[in-house]
């Protein structure tokens, strides 16, 4: 694992961990989408009013990470694929990614249907068979934090069908990314302001 490199400060705040060394591969191949991954994690804090903010299309914690690497450059992403067959040509459907810089995506799921990590995999594994994608990053919140949303109030909101770490490391072990290398963070209460 080279979860080291990554700065102890962001390793005291967040959970890391990774799969097919995507650490080495951001740091070596992607110094500079790195940096800004990094530099938006350091940014971002947890918010009670945040966590209070009612739904409804993307949640201001996402909106926050979103915000910051798109002044940096990265954008929505999505692509045109298809093959042919006898001449016709047969659509490959794929998702966007949400952010995406120079051959690394990233997914921000904070409070989905567990559904939309198994898209996610998919998604990269086909991007990272087909050479445009070299890095997945899902940035998703820890199963810990389901305390403070109970405390809060909002604990059915937040419940354990939806995105948060425990549903997601399932389908990563299960292969759900196929050989796409990836980074996945946690957010914790380490994380709270």
């Amino acid at each position: 694992m080279t979860l080291d490199l990554i700065p102890e400060d962001l390793r005291k705040r967040y959970r890391f961990d990774e799969r097919g060394h995507a650490t080495s591969i951001l740091a070596s191949d992607f110094p500079n989408e790195f940096s800004e991954i990094l530099g938006a994690l350091r940014a971002f804090w947890l918010t009670e009013e945040a966590i209070l903010t009612p739904g409804g299309g993307r949640s201001p914690i996402s909106a926050a990470i979103d915000r910051f690497l798109n002044r940096k450059g990265w954008k929505t992403k999505s692509f045109d694929i298809k093959i042919t067959v006898d001449g016709n040509p047969v659509p490959i459907p794929t998702h966007k990614i949400d952010n995406y810089k120079n051959r690394v995506g990233i997914e921000v799921e904070w409070n989905n249907k567990t559904e939309f990590y198994d898209r996610d995999l998919n998604n990269f594994r086909l991007l990272s068979l087909l050479n445009v994608l070299s890095v997945g990053v899902i940035i998703t919140r820890q199963s810990e934090l389901q305390e403070l949303f109970d405390k809060l109030g909002k604990g059915k909101s937040y419940g354990p069908s939806t995105t948060h770490w425990n549903k997601l490391i399932p389908k990563v072990d299960g292969g759900g990314a196929g050989q796409c290398p990836l980074l996945l963070v946690g957010m914790g209460l380490e994380t709270v302001k």
